[in-house]
């Protein structure tokens, strides 16, 4: 079936066309700040000591202004909330200009309480308390490797009744031939990007973000089911997180790797957004993650829609525990601990690796 047909033709369209728009958001504000033209940019910290920018701010206000006049009935949610932006009128200013310099006309904010009120609309709102159909956003996944001008996403889920339909992810810095392995430094070297979407049932889909002067936009490529040709071990190729490993317990992603054979780390990213999105390219195919303690829980917006894309080529997306991912549980994945991604055809043999190096490493209170 081609996506074309699909029943989101126009929600793929408008996501696409606004995701567009926020890598340009993103981009301005990088350099900006890569030529110190905005000193400060980068100068906010969140309560969890991941920092925040103009553009995180500027992307997600964006987003939930153009989606939510194409689609009003529907629910939002995002990582910000407002609340540093009230507190700092200098960082307030700084998004607006942004938004006037790159979304022009496309979106427009009354004033600053205005503003501040839609990036507030996507910061209570729960996948399970809500309309049934809900946008998730991620405005910028891998904050940390943004900052460096390295690889990081934007994130654009569609979900109904908490189950994802539609992704679209922008990657302004990763080309959509990445080969493996794919690291964090890994740039595109002819600044195009790429941008992925997908619709449930209906495949995958990769072209380049940006299109030269004079270039022709290029037709979509259809990302081939490359995890339904992996039928054993040997085939597996990993992505994961190891130089800025924080949240994960290292003896046992190395161990799974090293039980299975597979080369580790093989590609390595900080992102989850973009973790899912080279799983989904091709560049591996199996990424396994356990935290270090059964209380931490994922984010939905790391996740949602992103994870869609690698299902749409035949992967196959667990917890740790076996469960199916739940997206209606809440703005923290609180029903399930982990993840476990591979080969629809070889998920078990993965999954059971991870609980055989659970045991063997002494890490048997992470197994549920």
């Amino acid at each position: 079936m081609d996506i074309d047909s699909s029943p989101y033709r126009r929600e793929l369209e408008t996501a696409i066309q606004v995701a567009q728009t926020a890598a340009h958001i993103s981009r301005e504000v990088l350099a900006a700040a890569q030529a110190d033209v905005a000193p400060g940019s980068f100068d906010l910290v969140k309560d969890d000591l991941s920092p925040v920018t103009v553009a995180d701010f500027a992307i997600q206000a964006l987003l939930t202004r153009a989606l939510s006049e194409a689609f009003p009935g529907d629910g939002f949610i995002g990582e910000e909330s407002a609340d540093e932006l009230r507190q700092n009128p200098a960082l307030l200013s700084r998004v607006l200009g942004v938004l006037t310099r790159c979304a022009g006309d496309s979106v427009q904010f009354r004033d600053a309480d205005d503003l501040c009120q839609v990036i507030d609309s996507c910061a209570t709102l729960s996948p399970g308390a809500g309309p049934g159909r809900i946008w998730v956003f991620d405005p910028i996944d891998g904050t940390k490797t943004f900052i460096r001008g390295e690889q990081y996403a934007i994130n654009i889920a569609l979900l109904e009744a908490g189950r994802q339909v539609m992704s679209v992810v922008a990657c302004p810095l990763l080309s959509m031939n990445a080969a493996s392995p794919v690291t964090d430094a890994s740039v595109d070297p002819t600044g195009k990007g790429c941008i992925l979407y997908a619709v449930r049932g209906f495949g995958a889909y990769a072209r380049p973000l940006y299109v030269g002067p004079g270039e022709d936009i290029q037709p979509p490529r259809r990302l081939p089911r490359h995890a339904d040709a992996a039928t054993s071990p040997g085939d597996l190729r990993s992505v994961t997180c190891w130089a800025l490993l924080d949240s994960g317990v290292d003896v046992v992603h190395k161990g799974v790797a090293e039980r299975l054979h597979v080369p580790f780390p093989g590609c390595d990213l900080l992102g989850w957004v973009p973790r899912w999105v080279v799983l989904a390219l091709g560049a591996g195919n199996m990424t396994v993650w356990v935290y270090k303690k059964r209380s931490r829980l994922a984010k939905i917006w790391d996740h949602a829609g992103a994870m869609l894309l690698f299902e749409e080529v035949g992967g196959m997306i667990t917890d740790v525990d076996g469960r199916d991912i739940d997206l209606a549980a809440g703005r923290k994945l609180e029903a399930n601990f982990g993840f476990v991604a591979a080969p629809r055809s070889i998920h078990h043999i993965v999954l059971r690796a991870v609980h055989d190096t659970l045991r063997e490493t002494g890490k048997e209170e992470l197994l549920g």
